[in-house]
Parts: C-alpha cells; structure tokens; sequence
C-alpha cells in the first residue's frame, strides 16, 4: 500500500512539472541582464564602499522576490558531543555533535557529523554540505546514528555508508577528503526544514517546522517569508558556526557544497555569508545558477508548482511572465565576489547549462571589479572541458546522471585546493 501511494504521488508531481517547458533555443524571447554593477537608480558602483552598499540591495531584492528573508543569527548556540571515535581503518576520527538553539536544549536541533583526518594535526581546511538521507549514509560505522525518514524523499531505510558506494550516482568520498588533509562537516537537511511530497495538501505547513519553531509564528500575509530553500542555508551557516567553535578545524579555509536543491541552498548561504571561501555548487537546476530570463527547460512555472515552500510567494507573479523580472541569478551570484566560486553543471535540457555559463559570464565583471580574476574569456565549454575554471571563478559541465561524482569531487577540490595553499 506504501508503495502504491508512493506510486501515484510521483505521478502526480509529474503532472504538475508538465506544463509549457521550452527546449527550442529558437524560441527563447529576447532578454536583457541588468548590470551587477548599476544600482536600481541607475548610479553607478565606483567604489568598493558602493559595491557594498550594492550588494545589500542585490540581497534585499532576492529576499523580497524570491526566497525570502534570512533570519538573524540564532542568539544562542549549545553544542555536546554525543559521540566519538576513530574511523576509516583509523585514518580518520568521527564525531557527532548535535547543536541547540535554546539553552536548555529544547526545540529544533541539527545533528553535524565530524570526520577528520587522524594523522595530522590541526587545524585542517573543511569541506562542509548537507545530505540528503542521513549522517549513517555517510560513513558504515554502527555508531553513526541513524536518521529514520519521514518525507516523500526519504520513504525507504538508506543503507549505512551508500555514499561510498563508487556505483551510487552520489557520493561522499569521505577517504579522498581525507586523504588530501581536509575534514568532513556534514548534518541531514531534514533535520533542519522537512521536505514533503510537494502534492501534499498540507506541504507548507509540514515544510515550516522544525527550526522554523524559532522565528516565532508565521505571518502568511506576508509575501517574502522566510522558505525550506533559504532555511537550509542558514543551517549551513550554522555548520559554519561549528566549525569556529573546533579548534581542530580551519575557519579560514571551508569549502561549501552540495547539489540539486542543495547545491541552491550553498549557492544561498555564500551569497549571504562571507565565511565561505570556497564555494561550490553542483547541478543546482532552475531557482539556482541558471537564469529565470533565458526560458529553456525548468522555468518559474514548474518551479512554484513543484516546490511551493522553496520560493517565497512574490516570486509566483514571474510565472510564465519572466519578462517581468527586474533581477536574474547572475546579480546573486556577483553577491559571492571576489571569494573563490566554481559552478558544477549538469548537461540535461531540464538543468540549461548553457544559461549557468551565461550567468557567470555576467556576474564576472564583479570580480574583476573587486581585483579578482574573473571567468576565462571562453566559450561555452564541452562536457569535461575544465577550460572554463579560472584560479578565482569557473565552470565546468558533464553528462550522465544527477548527483555528485567521483569526476565533480575532483574538480572542486582541485579548484579549493588553489585557494587553501595545499
């Protein structure tokens, strides 16, 4: 019975998806990008002190538009270790740190797996994203706690330690990180905004919980409230925050992650946080790298339709009238600039990465504003073309299938490795 409810919920999200996609680049309508470095009166940025100024208003605009508003910084942070010990045939050591807001370790919390190499000393540079299925995906030990599944997404039992699978399409190679003296920082997005079958009647409602229950009751008058998307990077901040609290851990030198919905989440959290030094994205689809105005696969139809509590309310006026939008992706990602920012692109019609390079293209200017060097003057590259990856902003593309791959780790963490002085 599960199963067949299962079943005819995944068709009935198809059904919703399956409205006017374009996939005729013929047919694109003719779009203008605003520049990154004009301010919405039409001054121009001369300085870094306006550029500062700019960016806020690039923020704001996004908050207001589109993902809604990022909560303050939590007024209060208790961590404990629950658990510890050595990983990996002992090259490594594991710990479990679970994190409250509240002083009396009440309401939501985020449970962070810690892996770290074992034979060197700290303070190490850090990988940081979350996943998708739990900390017990991550690694085989019996003690990893295993995180039980509640959502559309997580309806099965995920087997201990699948991410180090080299058959699964994503992976984790927690070893290889390792390997090249980084540590592991990572905590299952679920535990910080469920999120549900998108046909389900009560989706906003079951999304809006957990560290939702801190930013008070929800005022849904409001078009710009605060969404999963933009929950999840602030629960990627707060990774951050673990992570100055660890003497064994370079604050100085993280790397973010993540892909699909939360490679949009990395995207959102280094856009708004500045601690972030590395930051990669992978495979992020519509509502991410590519642009809104370039219509060809995922458009803001699907979008709002297939995942309501990802994007605030204001952004549904865009549906099937993106002509409207007075911002597009390439205004957040100048937001990154100049830190170090290399996009993972995924080669379906659905993902158009012809636009994630075209929104890097228009970003790049912001960087090179900044003293930085921007994206090389290339063209769009082929699949496995690493031309595009420049020492401070890039991109690069494959084909196959949807998740992070041994060939994505790779480049990024050659790309981090530039930034970090390894």
């Amino acid at each position: 019975m599960k199963k067949t409810l299962l079943l005819l919920s995944l068709l009935a999200t198809a059904a919703a998806v399956a409205t006017a996609q374009n996939y005729d680049k013929s047919k694109i309508p003719p779009f203008k990008l605003e520049d990154p470095l004009t301010f919405v009166n039409g001054k121009k940025v001369r300085t870094a002190k306006d550029w500062e100024t700019r960016r806020r208003e690039i923020l704001d605009i996004f908050q207001k538009e589109m993902y809604g508003k990022m909560p303050e910084d939590p007024g209060t942070i208790v961590t404990e270790t629950l658990e510890e010990g050595p990983t990996l045939a002992d090259f490594g050591y594991r710990k479990q740190i679970r994190m409250w807001f509240r002083e009396d370790k009440s309401g939501p919390k985020i449970d962070w797996l810690v892996v770290t190499p074992a034979r060197i000393e700290g303070p190490v540079p850090t990988v940081i994203l979350l996943n998708y299925n739990g900390n017990h995906t991550v690694l085989v030990d019996d003690e990893v706690f295993v995180y039980p599944g509640y959502t559309l997404w997580n309806t099965r039992m995920h087997t201990r330690g699948e991410l180090s699978n080299p058959d699964s399409r994503t992976i984790i190679p927690v070893d290889d990180i390792l390997a090249r003296g980084y540590a592991l920082v990572t905590a299952c997005y679920e535990d910080i905004s469920p999120d549900p079958d998108p046909t389900s009647p009560e989706v906003e409602h079951l999304a809006y919980t957990r560290v939702f229950e801190l930013w008070g009751e929800r005022d849904e008058r409001r078009t710009d409230n605060t969404t999963s998307l933009v929950a999840w990077a602030w629960g990627l901040r707060r990774g951050m925050d673990l992570i100055e609290r660890l003497p064994e851990l370079d604050a100085g030198n993280v790397l973010l992650t993540g892909y699909s919905r939360l490679g949009k989440a990395a995207f959102i959290a280094s856009a708004f946080d500045r601690r972030f030094k590395v930051t990669v994205p992978n495979q992020t689809g519509g509502g991410g790298i590519p642009l809104a105005k370039h219509y060809y696969g995922e458009n803001i139809h699907t979008e709002m339709n297939s995942f309501p509590h990802w994007y605030c309310k204001a952004y549904g006026k865009y549906a099937d009238n993106e002509g409207a939008l007075t911002f597009d992706q390439h205004l957040f990602a100048s937001c990154i600039a100049p830190r170090a920012f290399l996009v993972e692109g995924f080669d379906n019609p659905w993902y158009d990465t012809e636009s994630e390079f075209m929104c890097l293209q228009a970003a790049s200017p912001v960087w090179e504003f900044l003293g930085a060097e921007g994206l090389p003057k290339v063209a769009w590259p082929d699949d496995y073309d690493t031309k595009a990856i420049g020492p401070t902003l890039g991109y690069v593309r494959r084909d196959l299938e949807h998740g992070i791959s041994a060939i994505d780790w790779l480049w990024m963490l050659d790309f981090a490795e530039k930034q970090f002085g390894k």
